[in-house]
């Protein structure tokens, strides 16, 4: 990963925002062309949103690009360009939570602050044998204080680091590598043969499924596109007129809709085509969104 070993402040920032709901193998194409086209956080902050979106395209969760930019420009007028080097400064930074906050000076700057990450929280949990869900309250407390204590505070970002790959390579979640790993003596988990138990989760997510129709409506070799204004997913940009549903409807009532709403001149149109579902899975939604083509 090219960021690992990482000094630049700015460039750990930046991967990290990327890797926020996405995985490595495809956040690496992005980070590549961030650095590219903004070799520095001044560049950045002086670039126009809509190609900085551009560059954007198909990460998804738009929030992200939405408080890079902001946060880009707060400390290119804020702090002269130069990124904070304090935890509590950068923790107050649009988009960066405690993790991303632990990260950025932990490597860049060599502050005794702990990451954790569901890497650490699976070995901590486990070597420790938790028996509190990391996600409730007690958990993260355990978790949180367990990883202050363990912390180097020489090199903080060092074992910042270790212990993540260890638990992304070795302490894996399905099939840990237990035989050849270096805490089986001492692994709590282990012992008692609670690893593929552990860590506890107690939420659930519930899966919303939304039904998303829109409408290619073109007319004179032009086509009508319009700006999501809802505080949702993907707010602030572009896409066909859309009717949204909880479940999916009969076609004909869904035009019958569209005509009430004025979309087709003096009530006459052609329905060009009409596609498949397509089918956007989410981490906590599902989107089906059929297109029809008038």
């Amino acid at each position: 990963m090219p960021w690992k070993g990482e000094k630049d402040p700015y460039k750990i920032w930046l991967s990290e925002i990327i890797l926020q709901q996405t995985r490595v193998e495809q956040g690496i194409e992005y980070y590549h062309r961030f650095i590219k086209k903004f070799p520095d956080i001044r560049q950045l902050a002086k670039a126009n949103d809509k190609l900085i979106f551009k560059l954007w395209e198909g990460l998804g969760y738009y929030s992200r690009c939405r408080n890079l930019i902001s946060t880009a420009r707060l400390i290119s007028q804020e702090f002269d360009g130069r990124f904070p080097t304090t935890f509590d400064d950068i923790r107050q930074l649009r988009g960066v939570g405690p993790y991303t906050a632990a990260a950025i000076s932990s490597f860049a700057f060599n502050l005794p602050h702990a990451v954790i990450d569901g890497n650490v929280s699976r070995v901590l949990s486990r070597v420790f044998e938790i028996m509190k869900p990391v996600d409730s309250t007690e958990g993260k407390k355990i978790i949180v204080s367990l990883a202050g204590e363990l912390l180097d505070k020489d090199e903080p970002g060092v074992y910042n680091q270790a212990i993540m790959d260890f638990g992304a390579v070795v302490c894996k979640p399905l099939v840990p590598l237990c035989s050849n790993c270096v805490f089986k003596k001492i692994c709590l988990a282990f012992r008692n043969d609670h690893v593929k138990k552990l860590p506890l989760k107690s939420k659930r997510i519930i899966i919303k499924e939304r039904w998303f129709y829109y409408f290619v409506l073109s007319e004179e070799n032009r086509v009508v596109i319009q700006q999501r204004n809802a505080k949702d997913i993907w707010n602030q940009l572009y896409e066909f007129p859309m009717i949204e549903r909880k479940a999916g409807i009969k076609i004909e009532d869904i035009l019958q809709e569209a005509m009430e709403l004025g979309w087709f001149k003096n009530k006459k149109y052609n329905v060009i085509s009409i596609s498949p579902a397509y089918k956007q899975r989410l981490s906590h939604q599902v989107i089906n969104a059929p297109v029809h083509s008038n």
